[in-house]
């Protein structure tokens, strides 16, 4: 995959599993920061306030540096980190995943916890429709307006999206391109007379 390429979630989705009477609900989300996730947890702390545990995990940052997980109660280690290890299993970031438990009365030990939680987790995620996106950068070309139709034939041959124009004595344009396309066309741009970025 390419290193401005991530995977996330297309939409919200949802899956659960059943050992023992316990109910495991897993919901996972598309978020885009910590405070959407931590949004999306109290929503579900709130909603299923008579659960027995609300266990949850999330990823975020094409680079996968950011994560955090919740045992939420259970023993340590045994919701939290298999819930993240199903984000991971998958590949995914900008994502959160909560699983909340409703205990049938019988105890499923510290493996079948484990077991249970990832199995939701699993659940939920196999549902979702995974999409590729891309890393992005946005720059600003100034240049005169003599050389309008190099610059715009330099933009126009490559997946820059532009973003904002202005067309006067000096021309600007703002740049969206993705970050491993970025150095060409900077560079190509560059080559122009008159052009800085």
């Amino acid at each position: 995959m390419p290193s401005d390429t991530y995977l996330t979630l297309a939409a919200p989705s949802q899956g659960e599993y059943k050992e023992k009477k316990s109910k495991f609900m897993a919901f996972a989300r598309p978020v885009a920061d910590v405070a959407g996730a931590k949004a999306f947890i109290a929503s579900c702390q709130k909603e299923y306030f008579d659960a027995r545990h609300v266990c949850w995990a999330y990823m975020l940052g094409a680079d996968r540096k950011t994560f955090l997980s919740s045992d939420n109660g259970e023993p340590s280690g045994t919701a939290g980190k298999p819930i993240l290890g199903q984000i991971n299993s998958f590949g995914l970031t900008d994502v959160v995943v909560v699983v909340v438990r409703y205990f049938g009365g019988i105890k499923l030990g510290t493996s079948g916890l484990i077991a249970a939680y990832r199995a939701a987790a699993r659940e939920a995620l196999g549902a979702a429709v995974i999409v590729e996106r891309h890393i992005t950068e946005q720059f600003t070309v100034t240049f005169p307006y003599i050389a309008m139709n190099e610059v715009m034939r330099a933009v126009k041959n490559s997946s820059a999206d532009i973003i904002a124009q202005n067309f006067d004595n000096s021309c600007s344009l703002t740049l969206e391109i993705r970050a491993d396309d970025a150095a060409a066309l900077r560079s190509r741009l560059l080559d122009i007379d008159g052009t800085s970025i």
